[in-house]
């Protein structure tokens, strides 16, 4: 066993020697590292194994139920007076108005990106924005979806004028179909954030907002609401699976809601957790704070359509990360010049190679998962098959994909997301003033490059970490003893420093695109 660890550190020390320092991620201008960058990439690893060390020595191995101290606000009266209907309802009339803002911008709007509302709101303030949000504080998402607010308010109309009839078809939704159409439908939109060259334009997003908006309503229509937003609506599918990581969690303490509750979500004790369905129609609730992370640890039954939808994910933001460097900028100039004749908008060199890209890094991804998971089955003596063992941690690999979420659009957010202040006087891009900002100009100063790289070293070390941890808590509840629990996370661990040392060389590299 030390003769393995030890192994594993020199590997991790030898990987990160080989590559040699070149820029800060997310800055045209050079910043020189205090020290070569394979020192920080031989230190990253080094702390992902020392805190194996450390969990492994003080967490124990034995197999144990998981809990976690909780805060529930709704027991101050401040808080249950910011959640009630009539507190509600100007956030929820904002989130429809700014969906009908993009899309009104999208197609009527100044065709340059930069003078329209909607790319910028769309890329930067909501996809990152939010998701940042989502990620660190709370499902937000559940509350302000504009799709789940204007089937609801088309609930409560169908209500008052035909008592008692439902207002869609209803139909039983397949069981075997899973979260399949979340899974299409996130690819799509990564398609066309990282494949699609005229993703910025504004008529394009217009016609993609309206199109996921039939989706999105039709779909609730057809299976009911909450059943399409379980399965079906992206990113309620993914803002829920990030939301895990953050500070906070709903929770419902009635056993009988939850065994009326579509998505059989009953939990420890009767209780459901971040089930949107029963919070909507239980009395008894809780909105709790709690600690970082602990919601991953609470994965529910993981089935291969989810374990396919966290790979995404984290897959998306590595490709995002790794589509702006040089080296994959050789690859793009390789297909436009194999395909010169191909010159369609979305057929060109450039969108078959980052197409291939974005089909290429899941698929890798899953590969090498899957092989760590087989070595975790051999070395916990067959006991659990491989795909049980794959589904088990894969929740263990969202904080990996949130810190380097956060080392990759911090700058991005900050510097370009500035651009939302004008643009919110002058949405059209018509010349308006409304609210006296449409003069400001982006402060490129309020972050730099020195920050963003120690920021990023810091964040993608301690979602390691984190993931680390987190798996070791789940061999905890898997395996009987202290051997297997140590035994079933060398692979992971293997896993997670080669992970490291990747995503440090990628926020390395200078950006291109």
């Amino acid at each position: 066993m030390n003769h393995l660890k030890l192994a594993l550190l020199l590997v991790a020390v030898g990987a990160g020697l080989l590559i040699q320092p070149v820029y800060a991620h997310g800055f045209g201008e050079r910043y020189d590292l205090p020290v070569p960058l394979s020192y920080f990439m031989a230190g990253g690893a080094t702390a992902v194994i020392l805190s194996f060390v450390l969990i492994g020595s003080v967490a124990g191995g034995e197999a144990r139920r998981f809990d976690y101290p909780r805060l529930n606000l709704l027991r101050y009266s401040w808080v249950r007076a910011a959640l009630s209907r009539p507190a509600l309802l100007p956030v929820k009339l904002m989130s429809v108005f700014l969906l009908g803002l993009v899309v009104a911008t999208g197609l009527f709007g100044e065709t340059r990106p930069v003078d329209n509302f909607a790319p910028t709101f769309i890329w930067v303030i909501w996809w990152v924005g939010v998701g940042f949000f989502v990620a660190l504080l709370g499902n937000l998402w559940a509350l302000i979806n504009p799709w789940k607010i204007l089937y609801g308010w088309a609930e409560a109309f169908n209500e008052r004028v035909r008592p008692g009839r439902s207002m869609g078809l209803n139909w039983e939704y397949p069981p075997n179909l899973g979260v399949w159409p979340a899974v299409a439908l996130f690819f799509a939109f990564a398609w066309a954030e990282n494949a699609f060259g005229e993703s910025a334009d504004p008529r394009r997003l217009a016609a993609m907002a309206i199109s996921y908006s039939a989706i999105s309503l039709g779909g609730m229509y057809v299976f009911g609401k909450h059943q399409w937003l379980r399965h079906g609506e992206a990113f309620s599918v993914v803002f829920g699976f990030l939301s895990r990581f953050s500070i906070s969690e709903v929770r419902v303490t009635e056993p009988e809601v939850c065994r009326d509750c579509e998505a059989s979500c009953e939990g420890d004790g009767g209780r459901c957790v971040d089930c949107y369905e029963c919070w909507e129609y239980a009395e008894n609730r809780e909105l709790n704070l709690r600690p970082l992370a602990v919601g991953l640890n609470n994965p529910g039954r993981v089935t291969g359509d989810v374990m396919a939808m966290v790979l995404l994910i984290l897959a998306t933001v590595t490709f995002d990360g790794f589509g702006a460097t040089p080296e994959w900028l050789e690859v793009q100039n390789y297909f436009i010049n194999l395909f010169p004749n191909l010159t369609y908008e979305a057929l060109n060199g450039l969108t078959i190679a980052n197409t291939l890209g974005l089909l290429g890094v899941p698929a890798t991804l899953g590969g090498f998962y899957l092989s760590f998971a087989y070595l975790m089955h051999r070395m916990v003596g067959r006991r659990t098959g491989v795909a049980a063992l794959a589904k088990a941690f894969v929740f263990s690999l969202i904080p990996i994909a949130l810190a380097y979420n956060l080392a990759h659009f911090l700058s991005f957010l900050l510097i370009q997301g500035q651009l939302i202040i004008p643009l919110a006087s002058d949405p059209f891009g018509a010349g308006w003033d409304l609210f006296g900002t449409a003069d400001y100009v982006i402060n490129i100063g309020v972050i730099n490059a020195r920050f963003v790289w120690f920021f990023s070293v810091a964040v993608i070390v301690a979602g390691h970490v984190i993931a680390v941890y987190l798996a070791h808590v789940q061999a905890m509840q898997l395996f009987s003893n202290r051997s297997l629990v140590i035994k079933s996370q060398l692979p992971m661990l293997g896993l997670m420093v080669l992970y490291t040392v990747v995503s440090l060389w990628i926020v390395s590299r200078p950006i291109v695109e």
